[in-house]
């Protein structure tokens, strides 16, 4: 499909004052400061044994908690440079409808889940991690399991991270055959993430609660062999500012062992289509949270995903911002529209990645523009799902294609 043919000035809605000259007014902005990641990519070609993978997290909303942007990238990412496993995942099974293309996650009962968002976000007391979610053991012998769908996603390292604490909890690993005893105890409550390697290449792995509550963050499989991992960590329905429930120390250590080579944040659906916007609040919590990442993460670089185009029949968000209503007719009453709040979200998004000097790319230009939503979800095959919001796999595939010609575009500058 190819993208629609619009006036830039228009694709946009630049702000009063604002010049088309302006590079962060165009579909993509500073994509050189990701000369880090792209150098870390063309190594990885090499694909040599024993090397760290070129390692993405993305963290964000329903986009990345289905997976179908994130896991057609993954797709094409190491089809070219190699694959470097699985990466980080929520542990267990925490929600419903829980995907995890690759590998398959198996839970038994005997957790409880917490969350930043959602079901499970009433637990507030339970340090989060990247991920948004905890698990908790509630009884001894329950287990959590990961088995890959093909030898291409086997690996050689195992991370678990976890709470330690003062009450002797432990939990065991079970891989390569043999069992190894993670103890978790710690004078005070602490973020621990204990790495596991193998010589041989693994395809599964399953972790057992022991006696004491023992508290999980996250999980994850690597194969080192270059290559690359990306890692999608997604809340259904979630916001940026859910983000800021996790916890500093326990991101720290999983940041310390995962060692992300490129932070992707891909968040503001859900802002767009919340019953009221209030612009300045959403600014100051993006601004905040750029400033908490680079602080927990220095020098990792980061990219800025601006919020897709999305439509809704919802008449009652019409007003949800200030700013002119955009409809896209169709056959169909009530009509299509996209929610103010939606484009005062992606404006400021560019602005302040523009003002913050971090990566940004327009997810909706890359769409085709305003309105593109209605004409992807009537593609042969439909490349969104009916309600205009949510992306089916050709779709994902399209939008990483399209990403990553970008940022070939930029690693050939």
């Amino acid at each position: 499909m190819k993208r629609l043919a619009i006036p830039l000035a228009i694709a946009l809605a630049l702000p009063p004052g604002v010049a088309v000259a302006d590079s962060c007014w165009r579909e993509t902005c500073n994509l050189a400061t990701l000369k880090p990641v792209f150098a870390r990519l063309d190594a990885a070609r090499e694909r040599t044994p024993g090397a760290r993978p070129v390692h993405i997290v993305q963290i964000g909303d329903s986009h990345t908690a289905g997976d179908v942007l994130t896991g057609a990238w993954r797709d094409l990412l190491q089809a070219r440079y190699g694959n470097g496993g699985r990466g980080v995942l929520a542990a267990g099974r925490p929600w419903d409808g829980y995907i995890t293309h690759g590998v398959t996650a198996t839970m038994s009962p005997g957790w409880r889940v917490a969350a930043s968002f959602g079901k499970g976000s009433d637990n507030v007391a339970v340090p989060l991690g990247l991920s948004s979610y905890s698990l908790t053991s509630l009884q001894p012998g329950a287990t959590i399991g990961l088995t890959t769908d093909s030898p291409t996603m086997d690996f050689d390292r195992f991370v678990l991270c976890a709470m330690a604490g003062p009450n002797d909890a432990a939990v065991t690993v079970r891989m390569d055959g043999t069992d190894q005893r993670i103890a978790l105890d710690a004078p005070v409550p602490t973020a621990r993430c204990t790495m596991i390697r193998s010589a041989m290449p693994q395809s599964s792995v399953t972790v057992t609660a022991g006696d004491r509550p023992a508290t999980i963050t996250s999980w994850a499989t690597f194969r080192d062999q270059g290559g690359v991992a990306l890692s999608n960590l997604g809340v259904v329905g979630a916001q940026l500012r859910h983000f800021g429930r996790t916890d500093d120390a326990v991101i720290a250590e999983e940041l310390r062992a995962y060692a992300p080579d490129l932070i992707v944040l891909a968040f503001g659906t859900n802002e767009g289509f919340s019953p009221h916007l209030d612009p300045r609040e959403y600014e100051t919590s993006l601004r905040g949270q750029i400033d908490r990442i680079r602080t927990l993460a220095p020098g990792v670089p980061l990219l800025l995903l601006g919020a897709p185009d999305a439509l809704t029949r919802n008449q009652a968000l019409k007003t949800n911002a200030e700013g002119a209503l955009l409809g896209c007719p169709d056959a169909v009453t009530p009509p299509l529209i996209a929610p103010p709040a939606l484009g005062r979200i992606r404006g400021i998004q560019r602005e302040v990645a523009r003002d913050l000097g971090i990566a940004f790319w327009d997810w909706q230009a890359a769409m085709g523009g305003p309105c593109a939503a209605r004409a992807w979800t009537n593609t042969v095959p439909p490349m969104m799902r009916p309600d205009h919001v949510h992306f089916r796999w050709p779709g994902g595939q399209a939008l990483a294609a399209r990403l990553q010609a970008d940022l070939d575009a930029a690693m050939s500058e």
